[in-house]
């Protein structure tokens, strides 16, 4: 425990205490008694600080399916006339927990508002795979202080991954004394009760646990419109790659039950979604978890695939974990889209090795030989890490050779960013940050050509649109992707929003393509 830690733990809220047996001395009892058992018993505390090294811990603990969710009664309606807004940073994950938080604040009461100054709550949902992402927060953090001045009633929180992390919890507590409110990716479903102390306590509400929770099945979600829609599959990671924290923030491998994902599904196809997309830090490790039965990823796209739901997607898969019974049903097609985000991370087995990535770079590229076997026209995508500690002018190399020889046509790319509490992040390194930076700009540099090659595939061809709506540039164009996750811009009419069109390419670009709608296609799925 830090000096951070003994000043928060001075800001323990006394609960109602249970009955005192009679005939038997107050004192004498609590000396008879453990301290962890006096506080769980006897207290409510309201700084419980996330612990990574805890988090680290992969017990064998079972992992319960609860279906009791529900607002309390006192809290159903405690936001009607209020707003809440949501900021959201980082993975798809995070863009769903934030519906399921926006769901459960619609269902006390509250309405969304993308206007700060109208907000009763604001919660900033964040991420902590990159620096740069933290430091966002922090901004938006400085920048509400004064707005939190004017309006001292409004509830300001921090919670996702960012807030599993003990030293960004005591930056908070330490020099941002505004912030009402920190909780992490464990316990979302608790959000009404900590609003609740928020509103009516009078300390700071912490409550990050460091152990993850059970699955907690019927929470309730605002989706964003209609047409595409999330679903989780699983949750955590066991992969302890040495450069991410996500392990410890997301905790272990946690996967729904097959029913009840199926059920999800087949409540989103019935409310006319075109589009799903399976969500897991990493999904190919679905089902390793679920006692007594042998079921995987593959099996479950398997069953998904005779819903009547025109696309399914999966997002993000390991390579470890993608196996030939996922190849063998993605090859089955139909709504099986074989656009496959693959993430590589570097092209050298040295580097890889160094990443605990538990794979190499030939075992890498007989995966992708496999799935080329299987889906010849299967559109491949990935993520790379460039400047890794001491990765050498060879090994980066490497990584460009593997980039040609797959044939990605999109990628993300990042320079490493050390984590605190990740081993990468103790490694000393002795690459400059100039020369990382040149590495990112030749491998952007040969990313854009090979994206742009793929697109030129399309021209004067007609593809399948799934159309999400307006052009963020141009209102009079509308705008979606592919079956392989290609944006196209065209005009058409507005009632096209939420079909799928057939679409004509006149113009392939770096990253898009531009297009004319075919006549009497509006529906055609």
């Amino acid at each position: 425990m830090n000096e951070q830690q003994r000043k928060q733990q001075a800001q323990i809220k006394q609960a109602n205490p249970t009955d005192v047996k009679s005939g038997m001395d107050n004192m004498e009892r609590i000396k008879n008694t453990s301290s962890e058992e006096l506080i769980s018993k006897y207290f409510k505390t309201t700084y419980e600080p996330p612990n990574l090294n805890k988090a680290r811990k992969r017990g064998r603990d079972k992992v319960n399916v609860h279906y009791d969710f529900a607002i309390p009664e006192d809290m159903e309606n405690i936001g009607q006339g209020k707003k809440f807004l949501i900021r959201t940073y980082g993975c798809q994950m995070n863009e769903h927990d934030t519906e399921v938080m926006a769901g459960i604040l619609t269902e006390m009461g509250y309405a969304s508002t993308s206007e700060t100054n109208e907000a009763d709550i604001i919660l900033l949902n964040t991420c902590a795979i990159r620096e740069n992402a933290e430091n966002k927060v922090f901004g938006e953090i400085g920048h509400l202080k004064a707005l939190k001045r004017e309006k001292p009633d409004l509830i300001l929180g921090v919670c996702g991954c960012m807030s599993q992390e003990e030293s960004v919890v005591n930056r908070i507590l330490k020099k941002h004394q505004h912030v009402d409110l920190i909780f992490g990716t464990h316990n979302i479903h608790r959000l009404p009760h900590l609003v609740k102390e928020a509103m009516f306590g009078k300390e700071k509400i912490v409550e990050v646990w460091s152990k993850e929770g059970d699955v907690i099945e019927n929470l309730p979600k605002a989706r964003k419109g209609k047409i595409k829609a999330w679903v989780n599959i699983m949750y955590g990671c066991d992969k302890f790659c040495t450069y991410c924290i996500v392990p410890m923030t997301r905790g272990k491998e946690r996967s729904r039950l097959p029913e009840d994902i199926i059920q999800e599904v087949r409540h989103l196809a019935a409310q006319g979604y075109k589009e799903v997309t399976l969500l897991g830090q990493n999904v190919n490790a679905y089902g390793k978890d679920l006692e007594g039965m042998t079921y995987g990823l593959g099996d479950l796209m398997d069953e998904l695939r005779k819903i009547d739901i025109p696309r399914i997607r999966f997002t993000t898969s390991h390579p470890r974990d993608f196996d030939d019974r996922l190849i063998e049903v993605l090859a089955k097609g139909g709504n099986l889209l074989d656009h496959i985000h693959l993430p590589v991370q570097s092209g050298s087995s040295e580097i890889l090795k160094k990443m605990n990535r538990k794979y190499t770079r030939e075992s890498y590229l007989e995966l992708v030989r496999k799935i080329r076997a299987a889906m010849p026209n299967a559109t491949l995508t990935t993520d790379i890490i460039v400047g890794f500690p001491n990765e050498t002018e060879e090994q980066f190399e490497e990584t460009m050779t593997l980039m040609e020889e797959v044939g990605f046509e999109a990628a993300y790319t990042f320079i490493y960013s050390p984590r605190e509490g990740t081993p990468a992040a103790r490694k000393k390194d002795n690459v400059p940050e100039e020369v990382k930076k040149q590495r990112l700009y030749r491998l952007n540099e040969l990313v854009n050509k090979q994206s742009a090659e793929s697109m030129k595939k399309y021209q004067d061809k007609v593809v399948k649109v799934l159309v999400e709506g307006e052009s963020k540039k141009d209102p009079d164009v509308l705008a979606g992707y592919t079956e392989r996750n290609k944006l196209v811009n065209f005009r058409g009419p507005k009632s096209a929003i939420g079909q799928i069109v057939d679409v004509k390419i006149t113009e392939a670009k770096t990253w898009s393509l531009d297009g004319v709608m075919v006549e009497n296609t509006i529906g055609v799925e």
